[in-house]
């Protein structure tokens, strides 16, 4: 599957920064974002090829933290596929993720199909609402996941949930707090900075 992308060439041998935009949003959400962080890195940013009433998606969802497992698994795949070309395309240091909300969801789903094809994941917001299987390849992934403790849309429990999990399988995890809902706020902007650049 080809996906519609924006891209920014780094310099030869940096990270490859990847972006996942949000339910609603495009390739441009994150990618000036990403570009600010790692000026020298190499930038995709995939736009999401699901419509939900206009709005784009990376996969389909019967209702609100309902999703179409089926689809989910067969995006998860043509997304991993995509990533490993991009990897193939600017042969990086490392691969870093950064997805918000539905962008943090395909993220992590491709981590847990293919986690050899992500480095370190900034999850914001993400909603994982099923109990993934072991996933050994997960140990030693760094991994950032924000969150709002009043989130109506991504329940504090399945966010906890997710950081237990993503620990059980001897991953990295730093979970950062914020008190609001769904949207980003300023010190998530920080958490990132400061996971980026140690």
């Amino acid at each position: 599957m080809t996906y519609v992308a924006r891209r920014s060439t780094g310099a030869a041998g940096q990270p490859l920064f990847l972006t996942f935009h949000g339910t609603g949003g495009t390739e441009d959400q994150f990618h000036g974002f990403a570009r600010q962080l790692m000026p020298t890195a190499h930038v995709t940013s995939p736009r999401g090829d699901v419509s939900e009433h206009g709005a784009l998606r990376y996969f389909a969802r019967m209702a609100e933290g309902q999703y179409d497992m089926d689809d989910l698994a067969k995006r998860s795949t043509a997304m991993a596929n995509f990533i490993a070309v991009e990897r193939e395309r600017s042969e990086p240091s490392r691969v870093i993720g950064l997805g918000y909300s539905n962008g943090a969801n395909i993220l992590a789903s491709v981590a847990l199909q293919a986690p050899d094809l992500v480095d370190d994941l900034i999850l914001m917001h993400p909603l994982i609402p099923w109990n993934p299987a072991p996933q050994p390849g997960l140990a030693g992934r760094r991994i950032l996941i924000t969150a709002g403790q009043a989130d109506p849309i991504c329940p504090a429990p399945l966010t906890q949930a997710l950081a237990d999990y993503l620990q059980a399988q001897g991953a990295d995890v730093d979970l950062h707090w914020h008190p609001g809902g769904h949207e980003i706020v300023e010190s998530e902007v920080e958490a990132i900075q400061n996971f980026i650049t140690t």
